[in-house]
């Protein structure tokens, strides 16, 4: 029988995998270092098998009966899910085995799965993706009162239960040892730096542009608290009050904003300058990206968006796209001078700063420079997986596997080898 350095199941509910990035990152990852890796997550449209293979890893998915809105639909989702995600449990312990339940948020009541687990002689890793108390007071402001306070209470738990820590920026880092009473070096910052092999610059497509000059992508998840309203708001602006009819914008995501924000989009009057293209493969992702001439995250202020690192921040720097975000503290530590910042939450300055750069495509190319180089040097997954590994060192007891001087090399020709692809192939979307 085929050896593990162990084996490992990974929950998650925010999204499906393999479109959960991170999760799907670091499942390779530990599957790439020897460890036998299973998950759970939700379907969705695009990935609706219950049950899938997908390069060695299996995964497991249950369906969600509805679409959460409210305050108590969130909770009857939550429930939901846990109790889902509890039944598959059952299945991969039987089918495939796991000595570490490696649990996402939201939510942070997966903990007492982990702690029934642990009662068994397994593991558990909690890995931190969301503030869920500060993400909750991002979708219902100004209510910080007894559902906030079980929000902390049940993030405490979870960090009291695991044995170890993942975070996914420093800001999480001090959360976890201030609020969450964790010691420092339980604490495990891994940063979720994109991968080059899906993400890969291509010719621009002028065909994306919907007869514009010039085109503005948005790429994410679109939920009440990402700030996609404000980014209508400003494209309305940009067009009525600064007489700009030469731009398109294309917001390519999901989520359960989406059908409000087409009516919103409606009612702007914006339906031919503003596309939406629901979620769409890697493949396509990247001819949009790699055609725009600059990428946004309207994410407005919150304690919960000043906190968290935006995935697509990131991944527009792939693609050497100048960026424009409300001037949020994470996201500068992100993109720096890959991106213009407008005051936090000024639809008015937001859009002001999208025309300042599509009228300096010098400003546009260094900015988009900057970025890629910041990426491609210090941001690529390659760097920032390191501390994934060294918490299942931890949590397994055994020393971080040692490459040798060859495979070093070989690791290195590949990554060489694969970044010069990259910009060849990106080379036509610079004219």
């Amino acid at each position: 029988m085929k050896g593990f350095a162990g084996k490992v199941l990974i929950i998650v509910q925010n999204l499906p995998v393999p479109l959960d990035r991170r999760v799907w990152l670091e499942s390779r990852t530990l599957r790439d270092n020897g460890y036998k890796v299973s998950v759970i997550c939700p379907t969705s449209k695009e990935h609706p098998e219950k049950h899938q293979v997908i390069e060695d890893i299996p995964i497991y998915r249950y369906d969600i009966p509805f679409e959460a809105k409210g305050f108590f639909s969130y909770a009857a989702e939550f429930i939901y899910s846990w109790l889902a995600t509890a039944w598959l449990s059952i299945k991969v312990a039987r089918r495939e085995g796991f000595d570490v339940i490696h649990a996402c948020n939201p939510p942070d009541t997966f903990f007492l799965l982990g702690l029934f687990y642990k009662l068994t002689g397994k593991r558990f890793i909690f890995d931190h993706h969301d503030l869920s108390p500060e993400m909750f007071l991002a979708k219902f402001p100004g209510r910080r009162g007894l559902v906030y306070q079980i929000l902390v209470l049940l993030e405490k738990l979870t960090m009291k239960t695991a044995d170890v820590v993942l975070v996914t920026n420093e800001s999480y880092k001090e959360i976890a040892i201030r609020r969450g009473r964790r010691e420092p070096e339980d604490v495990y910052v891994v940063r979720t730096g994109p991968e080059f092999k899906n993400l890969l610059p291509v010719a621009a497509d002028t065909r994306l542009k919907h007869g514009g000059k010039h085109l503005v992508c948005y790429l994410g998840e679109m939920c009440p608290q990402d700030g996609v309203d404000y980014l209508l708001r400003a494209a309305h602006y940009l067009r009525h009050q600064m007489g700009r009819e030469d731009v398109r914008f294309v917001l390519i995501g999901g989520g359960p904003a989406v059908a409000d924000l087409q009516a919103l989009n409606q009612r702007l009057g914006l339906a031919d300058m503003v596309f939406f293209t629901g979620r769409l493969p890697d493949a396509d992702v990247s001819r949009y990206l790699s055609t725009a001439d600059i990428c946004v995250d309207p994410d407005p202020y919150s304690e919960w968006a000043d906190n968290s690192t935006m995935n697509k921040i990131l991944e527009y720097m792939v693609f050497s796209k100048p960026i424009v975000a409300f001037d949020l503290k994470e996201i500068h530590n992100s993109a720096r001078r890959a991106a213009l910042y407008a005051r936090p939450n000024d639809v008015r300055q937001f859009a002001q700063k999208m025309d300042e750069l599509l009228k300096n495509p010098e400003m546009r190319r260094s900015m988009g420079a900057y970025g890629r180089r910041r990426v491609v040097n210090e941001l690529a997954w390659r760097y920032t997986h390191p501390p994934l590994l060294a918490a299942y060192a931890r949590v397994f007891n055994r020393p971080l596997p040692v490459c040798t001087e060859a495979e070093i090399d070989e690791k290195i020709a590949r990554s060489l080898q694969q970044l010069k692809l990259a910009e060849k192939t990106f080379e036509p979307s610079l004219m």
